[in-house]
């Protein structure tokens, strides 16, 4: 996929109207869904990459109707169906709940406007999906968590999985590529899905399964992502633990990489959120524009939902980051400057690792 992006261009390809048969012009509007505030993300990257695409796209003159569930997949039922009330051209859709909100897909459908599923694929008559390759990061962070415990690792070693909320069918998939890599080299002791992917109720779950196995059993923790990592590692220390287990995580928060550098955290999957954003924002304007070339070159992949099958799809690629290559990915991606990293508590720390 990568290669295809930067071999075709596609992520800045922008077309014209002799090679489709616009429905409509750079006056167009689309609504943006995010599902919630606890991954800082949604908020930094994802929308206001996404928003200054959408205006590249069409001169200053599309809009953007945004609006963000805080969790609630209620709250996110009536914000689309505002906007489909409002009219909007297309849907860009981050799901709560990927299955409570099939009804409004499909109203958005009969209204005759089409839905981009984004980042987490909702069911109903999606028109396309991008994300990245979720079982893939499942994969990576299992792969790298026994990386850290080294080639001695074996099914005596003690591991609690913090997966993340059975609402979201990405998590599914993060714990089933995981599994993968974990079932007969280390011993699952504790596993928790975690309600809304909530900090607080992963540092429950942690506390829980430290009492059950014992503070000095854990060989490591595996959290689906940064936000319940940090939950987790906090925990941890109130249980006790002076060091810190392998931890893995997924979303390089800056908090997580600034816990990767003091070991308190061992790896998170870094996501290139402008490659998903662009890619999403792109698909919106053009499906709307009419222009199918430009659309179809971008959602080459195919996914199934458990409503729909044969999904056009883009599935991005991921790295695992850890404290050997920060400079390398989020610094080098412009995601985090240095200064925002090496605050004064992490000054030595960056030193240490190159961070100058």
């Amino acid at each position: 996929m990568t290669l295809l992006l930067a071999g075709c261009g596609m992520l800045n390809v922008s077309g014209d109207s002799s090679s489709a048969s616009p429905t409509k012009g750079n006056d167009l509007t689309v609504g943006v869904l995010m599902p919630d505030t606890i991954n800082t993300r949604y908020t930094n990257f994802d929308y206001p990459i996404m928003k200054k695409k959408i205006l590249e796209l069409t001169d200053n003159q599309g809009r953007v109707a945004y609006a963000n569930a805080a969790s609630s997949a209620p709250k996110q039922t009536k914000q689309m169906q505002k906007m489909i009330d409002d009219k909007v051209d297309v849907i860009v859709l981050d799901a709560v709940d990927s299955h409570a909100i099939a009804g409004e897909v499909k109203k958005a459908k009969d209204a005759g406007i089409p839905v981009i599923a984004y980042d987490r694929l909702a069911e109903g008559p999606i028109e396309a999906y991008v994300s990245f390759d979720n079982e893939l990061v499942g994969e990576v962070q299992a792969r790298t968590l026994l990386e850290a415990l080294g080639s001695k690792a074996d099914t005596s070693d003690k591991v609690i999985m913090i997966n993340g909320s059975p609402t979201d069918p990405n998590a599914k998939q993060f714990k089933a590529g995981a599994l993968s890599e974990l079932n007969g080299k280390v011993t699952v002791a504790k596993s928790y899905d975690t309600k809304d992917w909530d900090p607080k109720v992963a540092e429950q779950e942690t506390t829980s399964a430290v009492e059950a196995i014992g503070r000095n059993n854990i060989a490591a923790v595996y959290s689906a992502n940064d936000a319940m990592a940090g939950g987790i590692v906090k925990a941890l220390k109130a249980a006790g633990v002076t060091e810190i287990p392998p931890l893995t995580g997924q979303d390089a928060d800056l908090d997580a990489v600034q816990r990767i550098l003091v070991g308190d955290q061992y790896m998170t999957v870094y996501k290139p959120y402008p490659d998903e954003a662009e890619a999403a924002a792109q698909m919106a304007v053009f499906k709307v524009q009419g222009k199918n070339i430009q659309f179809d070159a971008l959602t080459q992949d195919s996914v199934d939902s458990p409503t729909n099958k044969a999904i056009p799809a883009q599935l991005v690629t991921v790295t695992a980051l850890t404290k050997k290559n920060i400079k390398d990915t989020v610094v080098e991606d412009g995601i985090y400057t240095i200064a925002q990293i090496c605050t004064s508590a992490y000054k030595s720390e960056c030193a240490a690792n190159g961070l100058k």
